[in-house]
């Protein structure tokens, strides 16, 4: 099986962070009709360098045009395929059959995928999809490893079957939500979230007299719809045998760190299986990346069944933040005579111990001893954002590296 690990990006720092780290594949949006209207996104001029970049290395492009477009966004819609046809988009993710008609009318030749928005959780509608032309189905978050093994059984071979792995989970039905909407004027269905379902509610009943409806925890109430991150990357074996070809990972709206380290370890889990996929074990290290980033409580999602019956999944109550252990303090521009030339993210001290991790490998712990500023003057700390320094390492370590170190 041809297994692609598919990373989330918002921009084009994060978009060279997928590529350094691994990714097979990228999907990003343009300035309209993508799921994402908060991150930078691609203009015309930065989709295209963006493509030639991603091509040059191996990797390929899927641009997302998977909104519910209103009438008024519809005339539009023909220059946003011809502009992905010029720049070489290798796939189109969709979610409305109505603009799936038109790629087949503007664009018969261009690859689609049909996104998660469309709600597929059974065989017949993916063999529809692939009728229709779309040569992949990215499946509803909501379905078992059985369901999805029973899809891939029933379905031509050559219709791929995408599927998250890792990220954020909607307290809705595969994104189909509109608490935002109604809350606060931006629809979730058009990229604006809100995300209402990270707030912290409390439930009065009026007139129920007796009737006693307790959500809360304690004093500060409960967050009711809240739901746990997706974390799979302990049982990507049995994903891969459910017959999933995209290991997806949520997060076009997350931070470049969280690109590159999410990338870097499902990179490395994917290679891992793919060397014996019968034996399908990961070493600590990698296991403990994931928690390196900001997340909120990992969940296997419904991967293993309904939630009720399922230890591995359920609501967090306490509160909708997020666990953050670890900051980026620097990234690496350079290796030169036995010193790495860095540009600071946030401030640290001379003495301190940092993890550096460079691009699909493990990280290395290191005990900066001496810091010296860009005239080679020895400093006590770098605490100007975005200044460049410089320190001794054994090491050489590659451009783009990130050098992290752990909360107090």
């Amino acid at each position: 099986m041809n297994l692609e690990v598919l990373s989330p990006v918002g921009d084009w720092e994060r978009l060279n962070s997928a590529v350094d780290f691994g990714a097979d594949a990228v999907y990003l949006g343009r300035k309209n009709f993508g799921m994402r209207a908060n991150p930078q996104n691609f203009d015309l001029d930065t989709l295209q360098k963006a493509i030639e970049l991603c091509h040059s290395r191996g990797v390929k492009v899927y641009v997302t045009c998977n909104t519910l477009p209103r009438n008024n966004e519809i005339p539009y819609f023909q220059q946003f395929v011809e502009e992905a046809i010029a720049c070489n988009v290798d796939a189109l993710i969709v979610a409305d059959l109505g603009l799936l008609s038109l790629i087949k009318k503007f664009a018969p030749n261009m690859e689609v995928h049909m996104s998660t928005q469309t709600g597929i959780v059974n065989y017949v509608t993916a063999n529809e999809l692939y009728n229709m032309g779309c040569k992949r189905v990215v499946l509803a978050r909501e379905l078992s490893l059985d369901e999805v093994a029973d899809i891939r059984a029933k379905t031509p071979k050559d219709l791929d079957i995408e599927a998250f792995v890792h990220g954020a989970m909607c307290m809705s039905f595969s994104g189909r939500c509109l608490l935002s909407s109604y809350f606060t004027n931006r629809d979730a269905n058009r990229g604006e979230c809100a995300q209402p379902c990270r707030w912290n509610y409390y439930l009065m009943e009026e007139k129920r007299v007796g009737e006693y409806h307790q959500v809360f925890e304690d004093e500060n109430g409960s967050y009711i719809l809240n739901a746990k991150d997706m974390c799979m990357i302990n049982h990507l074996d049995d994903v891969i045998k459910a017959g999933v070809n995209s290991l997806k990972i949520e997060g076009r709206a997350k931070s470049s760190y969280y690109v590159s380290v999410v990338t870097n370890a499902y990179r490395q889990a994917v290679d891992i299986y793919k060397c014996n996929p019968d034996n399908y074990q990961l070493p600590q290290w990698l296991q403990d990346e994931v928690f390196k980033v900001s997340h909120r409580q990992y969940c296997t999602g419904f991967w293993y069944g309904h939630p009720n019956d399922c230890k591995y999944y359920g609501q967090y109550y306490e509160n909708g933040g997020y666990i953050r252990s670890y900051d980026v303090v620097a990234v690496v521009d350079e290796f030169r005579d036995g010193t790495l030339y860095c540009t600071q993210r946030n401030k640290f001290l001379k003495g301190a111990e940092v993890e550096i991790l460079a691009p699909i490998s493990k990280p290395v712990t290191v005990t900066i001893d001496e810091i010296f500023n860009e005239d080679g003057e020895s400093i006590e700390t770098a605490n100007h954002s975005m200044m460049k320094f410089s320190f001794k390492c054994d090491t050489p370590f590659p451009k783009n590296s990130i050098i992290r170190m752990k909360k107090n």
